[in-house]
């Protein structure tokens, strides 16, 4: 049983993080706060904020957001520590194999492997349904059996638009890093660009008097918001798994982390004003409730710039997550937990190309074949568990080798992990019961998968 706890120490991860690993180290300050902005800032921006104010919070969404961001802030702040001290790919995975021991580690990269895949196939299936709307719009229409996985509508047999985005990035991801980064760049930009531009034109048609009443569901209205909200304030782990890519990894990662947050809370928060203003509260409940208020006050032109936020937003949190799934699936088979052919570095392009394009091709066919609603109910457990584990470690690591030198010290331990740890448990409890059930299974899977081969051919089992 002693196998299930070998840990990888602190010193080790460090010398490895050292070490020349074949990746190419291109990424500076701003080029990881992008890769963090992209996982966290995506089309929710233009949805989440409108359908949380009408059903649970009111104007008072501003506050949901400001909950919902310091829960996620608590979690980032212990996230920006590891970074900071252990600069090496993998993100929570290593962190926990140093902390928590070997099987934990695999149980969370396994986890998480799983669980941007998913994400990668959600995102994909919604940015094919804004390309065929924008398609439509201006007279091209694609054949019907190519508009949507079977079950999705009448005569449909597969999202074609979804399949080849998905192939795309894994494609932009396998030439290089540093092109891939340059893309995302282009792509936060020109999202945050169009997000300043409509609070900016948003807030000359604000009218106070829809701020009152400002809490109209009672202060838990407040915190059932924050809830809903939660899941559009992370994605800044993303940014943690190209350490090896970094410049500077143990300087860059812990403020990327927390800058990334703090621009996407800042933006959130100016959104939900700006539409809460615009319109009673009551009003925003419908799918695109950013472009109606717009359109309801004469700015039908808005509509078109959000669409083309979207578009952008959405690619740059594909962008962020499939590089996440692929560098963490090249630090576990680096490790031997999965077998070592994944962890060849291309000759040219300096990429792990094996997961890049197995992931490319999984998310692919997921997107194209697989209804989003059964794709969707997968997704966020496994980060909450992440979470959990990475606060967790964080307090166990302050007691157990506090001579450490730290570049960056999470605030307020143990107070700040125990908010990061309480706010997932809150929001895991009140996760469906088919996503436990598919989540345990999934689970059981990578424990029989350990137990066969990475407890014996993990490098620790065998130095």
């Amino acid at each position: 049983m002693n196998a299930f706890f070998r840990k990888k120490s602190i010193e080790q991860l460090q010398l490895e993080g050292a070490k020349n690993t074949g990746l190419k180290r291109v990424l500076g300050l701003w080029q990881l706060t992008a890769i963090g902005l992209g996982g966290i800032i995506g089309v929710g921006i233009f949805v989440l904020t409108g359908v949380a104010a009408a059903e649970h919070s009111g104007p008072a969404v501003t506050l949901s957001f400001i909950i919902a961001g310091l829960a996620s802030a608590a979690a980032a702040l212990c996230y920006a520590e590891f970074a900071g001290l252990i600069p090496v790919a993998g993100s929570a995975y290593t962190y926990s194999y140093a902390v928590l021991g070997e099987l934990v580690a695999w149980l969370i990269g396994w986890d998480l492997l799983l669980e941007y895949t998913l994400v990668v196939a959600v995102v994909a299936i919604g940015w094919s349904g804004y390309m065929q709307e924008i398609l439509h719009q201006i007279g091209i229409h694609i054949p019907v059996w190519a508009q949507g996985a079977p079950g999705t509508g009448a005569g449909h047999k597969v999202d074609l638009i979804a399949m080849l985005v998905s192939l795309a990035i894994a494609g932009l991801l396998y030439v290089g890093i540093e092109w891939g980064s340059k893309f995302n760049n282009l792509m936060v930009i020109i999202k945050l660009s169009i997000v300043l531009v409509v609070i900016a034109v948003g807030s000359f048609y604000v009218n106070t008097a829809n701020w009152h009443p400002f809490m109209p569901f009672g202060f838990n209205g407040v915190m059932r918001g924050a809830a809903l909200v939660f899941f559009a304030v992370f994605g800044y782990d993303t940014l943690t798994t190209a350490a090896e890519e970094s410049k500077n990894p143990q300087r860059d990662l812990p403020r990327a982390v927390v800058i990334s947050l703090l621009i996407a809370l800042c933006l959130y928060v100016g959104m939900s004003l700006v539409i809460t203003g615009m319109a009673p509260y009551h009003t925003l409940n419908n799918s695109a409730p950013v472009a109606k208020v717009f359109s309801d006050v004469g700015l039908k032109w808005i509509t078109l710039i959000i669409s083309a936020a979207a578009i952008a937003g959405i690619l740059s949190v594909l962008f962020s997550f499939m590089l996440a799934g692929s560098r963490i699936w090249f630090a576990m088979s680096r490790d031997g937990l999965l077998p070592k052919w994944f962890m060849k570095v291309h000759h040219k392009y300096k990429t792990p190309y094996r997961p890049t394009l197995i992931i490319g091709l999984i998310t692919a066919i997921v997107s194209g074949l697989t209804p989003i609603s059964e794709v969707a109910e997968l997704v966020n457990i496994g980060t909450l568990s992440a979470f959990i584990l990475i606060c967790s470690s964080i307090m166990v690591l302050r007691v157990k080798r506090p001579e450490l030198e730290r570049k960056f010290r999470t605030p307020l331990v143990p107070v700040i992990p125990l908010i990061g740890i309480g706010f997932s448990i809150y929001l895991i409890i009140s996760l469906p019961e088919i996503t436990w059930i598919r989540f345990i299974v999934w689970m059981i899977i990578g424990f029989v998968i350990y137990s066969f081969y990475g407890k014996r051919k993990s490098n620790l089992a065998n130095s």
